[in-house]
């Protein structure tokens, strides 16, 4: 799909001009990206939570409640790979846990990461904008609350009932019980610290020094913060025991796939966000014109769906900074007049990441991490049915709440 596009691109336009746009996406964006996704995966990967939890309906609850809180702190990344395998361990005794793992990826691997730029990487973009770290839990803290606090209750009420229906007559539990709940591969703990510092770093850091990559301008913070991150993986994977890997059935399958899915969507989006970024003019004009009101004011409710359709199905990063853009792109301004519309921006790139696999990048990971440990996920299209009957009616209830 890649080459579908890059070749007649070249063609039409030249080899230099696509050679740039690859170089810009690959850059500027994809190789961060995954730097970063690869030592969130391997920090947490060498952490194994010892000891045999028992996947009741409130023990379930409160390991998604508590993604719910870490997925801001060490973003929807770390939080989904440090707790998706003891989950699935917990449950598998059961005879079915495919619910379980939808709504983690609805709450810890999405909703949870709305509070900083820590969480998600489109509020990560909008911080290196200028938007200010502490903005965002202070202005969609509530409707962050109420989607996560509906979720957590209607989890609560399914897995009650398939606890008690469905999984009547239990499996043979294949973990063993032991003595009490432990950690092995602490060491990653500091790991994780040291990721979060080399995160914020790059946001905080100014520096005048700036590297020229075929027209692709990369400043000196960024290049120390994915060198410091390669550095952290490295480190991860000679110090943590291998009794940790084996434990948590650590293996490269789930990031590699992502890092190909996501090579394919950094370069095919290419002609998406250029249809975008031409405004009313270009062929995406409708949408663009659909987010303002007649009176040429932001329409919020409008950037909400917008923002979160798109999110949907390309990635949520290079979209929120499309409509940051389109809303006019001046953090000072959003961040007071037009507090309302960023807002909505915020929210819907991370909320509707949930809206299928490809939303957000932990979705294919937990998905794969959850297949390889013989869970039987959802289609595609099947995820998007649990998604539109969930998620889309919550939407649509913090529409008329908050974005109106």
């Amino acid at each position: 799909w890649a080459l579908a596009f890059l070749l007649p691109f070249a063609v039409v336009f030249g080899p230099g001009l696509a050679a740039s746009s690859v170089v810009h996406a690959l850059v500027a964006e994809y190789i961060p990206f995954v730097i970063l996704l690869t030592a969130l995966y391997t920090v947490s990967g060498g952490i194994y939570i010892r000891g045999n939890l028992h996947g009741t309906p409130g023990l379930n609850t409160a390991i998604l409640a508590i993604g719910a809180v870490l997925a801001s702190f060490m973003g929807t990344t770390g939080a989904s790979m440090l707790l998706i395998r003891p989950l699935i361990r917990a449950n598998d005794g059961r005879r079915s846990c495919v619910h379980v793992v939808v709504f983690f990826i609805f709450i810890v691997s999405n909703a949870g990461g709305s509070l900083t730029p820590l969480g998600d990487p489109p509020l990560f973009l909008g911080f290196l904008k200028g938007v200010d770290f502490f903005w965002t839990v202070s202005h969609i803290f509530t409707e962050t609350l109420f989607l996560v606090g509906v979720l957590l209750a209607m989890f609560y009420a399914l897995d009650r009932y398939m606890f008690q229906v469905k999984d009547d007559r239990p499996r043979r539990d294949p973990t063993p019980d032991t003595a009490g709940i432990g950690f092995e591969g602490k060491v990653n703990f500091v790991l994780l610290g040291v990721v979060v510092a080399l995160v914020l770093m790059s946001g905080f850091w100014k520096s005048g020094v700036v590297f020229d990559v075929m027209g692709t301008p990369v400043g000196l913070p960024g290049v120390v913060r994915d060198v410091g991150l390669v550095v952290v993986a490295l480190l991860s994977l000679k110090l943590t025991p291998k009794t940790a890997h084996l434990a948590n059935q650590f293996e490269w399958g789930p990031m590699q796939e992502v890092a190909k899915l996501f090579a394919g969507i950094f370069l095919t989006i290419i002609p998406v966000i250029a249809m975008l970024q031409a405004g009313t003019n270009g062929p995406f004009g409708a949408i663009v014109r659909a987010v303002t009101r007649p009176d040429g004011s932001p329409d919020p409710a409008m950037y909400f769906w917008a923002t979160g359709f798109l999110s949907s199905f390309l990635d949520n990063a290079p979209t929120y900074l499309v409509f940051f853009n389109t809303a006019g792109g001046d953090p000072a301004v959003l961040m007071t007049s037009m507090a309302s519309t960023l807002a909505a921006i915020s929210a819907g790139a991370v909320f509707m990441g949930a809206n299928t696999y490809i939303g957000n990048a932990p979705n294919m990971m937990v998905k794969a991490i959850a297949e390889s440990r013989g869970v039987r996920m959802p289609s595609f299209f099947g995820y998007m049915a649990w998604s539109c009957c969930i998620l889309v009616p919550l939407f649509v209830v913090m529409t008329f709440i908050w974005f109106r």
